[in-house]
């Protein structure tokens, strides 16, 4: 009888299982076979085992990112950016050095700004003055906002008689003469005239993407919306291609958008298994249903915001947009839910949330409660009455980006909500209480690392990573096993993967980190300085800080 050896053994460390601390751990053929003491898994070693002595490091189970846009983040990086709180003589100062770089002619984009920090909501003059005579468009925080020269502008055929497309918004001068500021899709129309990355730099941006997830141990995550940077069938060509050549490691669930204004989302959708290889899985569908709650007041409230945007006092200015008519969501997430795909909703603010749950309860009517996870993204204000909800629909609060602390667009959602809103914002707290899954999700590049050690500290603290004075939305501060919680068993959850992944126990897949520090063992101010050694999937190396 052949003897049946581990593949690899970890051991000499501090192993979290669900029933405590072990000393390593034996896998053979991706799968954990034994987790226990330095004698048990050392049983499993054979001539060909390759053991690590970890040296008293800490090994976890795979961390899971649920909402983030791997290629938006890795285009953005090599485009002119502006490191998120800058002011506007460093923002304009940055745009400048960018354009004494850049070819003659080409067009300057990147981002991010936040109006706060500009001292105020920005125009097209101030770009003129640094940059007169090409097109400049940048991206603020959120993505949902730009700022545009007057180059741009002229470029895209953008002047006072252009109306407001359908969901957005042109701010005006009280001349009526656009200022340079698109909100949604006006944004996204702008955006059309500038040039697309080429398919070989979407392919670039992802693989450094995924790299640098890896580095900080995401084992798992899902692509919130693809096509939000280069277009559908671009970046679908990125991901199937990096597959292919095995170089996407992760798990990925990939979020085709759907809208019922593009009739041309439904053909992506129908051809989704086509890009079912290797661990991508194309079974999910992004709605976006409104905006942010920043400078731009478009996500959608219950309450009235606390002011106005000049020249918009009409219910949009007052209460936000909501981008899809419910009765034609209903019957959308219904047909969703009736084909097995899982749907994701954009929703920031609380009246979006509510239309999302009660999509989900149309479905839940029509087709019964499957095991399809629908998820309610971003949640950064829900009402107490729809919190309530969600665990009896079967509906997930998904909560992003990794905002919950004081942060430059922070202070933008405060002044335009107020002091009480805000400390609801991101209610996690109440969210669990309720008995609802909670998953999170970076919206990585919004934020300006994915590092999930840092969001673990601040769901805790409500502070800056390391600790501050200053907290945002402090009453809805969870403890750290909840934190990891969310990173690890919830989101297994949420992914239909409770029985592969999310633990570290016999018959579960190796898909672990090791990391230089026990963040059970710190102080709470230090869980963001966790270092990843090593990140392995299906027990095989992925990453590696030594390398």
């Amino acid at each position: 009888m052949t003897e049946r050896y581990a593949d690899t053994i970890l051991v000499g460390g501090q192993v979290r299982t669900p029933s405590g601390w072990a000393d390593g751990l034996a896998v053979r053929a991706g799968v954990i076979e034994t987790v226990g003491g330095r004698a048990d898994v050392l049983r499993q070693r054979g001539p060909d085992t390759r053991v690590l002595d970890l040296a008293g490091d800490t090994v976890l189970p795979g961390l899971h990112d649920l909402h983030v846009h791997p290629i938006y983040a890795g285009v953005r990086e090599r485009r002119c950016k502006i490191p998120q709180g800058s002011n506007l003589a460093d923002t304009l100062r940055i745009v400048a050095e960018h354009v004494s770089r850049a070819a003659p002619g080409a067009w300057v984009l990147g981002g991010q700004w936040d109006a706060y920090a500009l001292g105020g909501t920005p125009d097209r003059t101030m770009l003129d003055a640094v940059v007169p005579d090409r097109p400049v468009l940048l991206e603020d925080t959120s993505g949902h906002s730009s700022w545009a020269n007057s180059a741009a502008l002229a470029i895209a055929g953008i002047g006072p008689g252009t109306p407001d497309p359908l969901g957005g918004v042109f701010e005006r001068d009280a001349a009526g003469r656009p200022t340079g500021i698109q909100r949604e899709t006006a944004a996204d129309l702008l955006a059309a005239s500038a040039p697309k990355p080429a398919d070989e730099e979407v392919e670039a941006a992802l693989e450094w993407a995924l790299g640098e997830m890896l580095s900080y141990g995401i084992t798992s995550f899902t692509e919130a919306a693809v096509g939000f940077t280069a277009g559908p069938r671009a970046e679908l060509r990125a991901y199937t291609r990096l597959a292919a050549r095995g170089a996407v490691k992760q798990r990925v669930r990939l979020c085709l958008v759907w809208s019922p204004h593009d009739p041309a989302c439904e053909e992506v959708i129908a051809k989704r298994n086509l890009y079912a290889i290797g661990h991508l899985a194309p079974d999910c569908v992004k709605i976006f249903l409104d905006g942010v709650p920043t400078d731009s007041r478009t996500a959608a409230m219950i309450e009235p915001y606390k002011d106005t945007v000049e020249g918009r006092d009409d219910e949009a200015g007052r209460h936000g947009m909501l981008a899809i008519a419910p009765a034609v969501l209903d019957h959308a997430v219904t047909r969703f839910d009736r084909m097995g795909i899982t749907v994701k909703f954009h929703a920031a603010g609380d009246a979006a949330v509510r239309a999302a749950l009660g999509a989900i309860e149309a479905a839940r009517a029509a087709n019964g409660h499957g095991p399809y996870m629908h998820n309610v993204g971003h949640c950064t204000f829900v009402a107490k009455s729809d919190i309530e909800r969600a665990s009896q629909i079967g509906a997930t609060f998904e909560v992003s980006p990794y905002l919950w602390r004081p942060s430059p667009i922070c202070s933008d959602i405060a002044a335009a909500v107020g002091p009480e809103a805000v400390e609801r914002a991101w209610p996690v707290r109440e969210m669990l209480e309720s008995g609802a899954l909670v998953v999170p999700g970076s919206d990585w590049c919004v934020v300006p690392s994915v590092n999930p050690w840092s969001a673990i500290e601040t769901l805790v603290t409500r502070q800056e990573p390391g600790g501050s004075s200053d907290s945002f939305g402090a009453s809805q501060a969870i403890t750290l096993e909840q934190a990891f919680d969310l990173f690890t068993v919830n989101s297994a959850r949420q992914e239909g993967m409770t029985h592969r992944v999310g633990r570290i126990e016999p018959g579960m897949l190796a898909d672990i980190v090791v990391v230089g520090q026990n963040p059970f063992e710190v102080p709470i101010t230090q869980v963001h300085d966790t270092e990843v050694k090593m990140t392995f999937v299906e027990g095989e190396p992925a990453y590696d800080a030594a390398l």
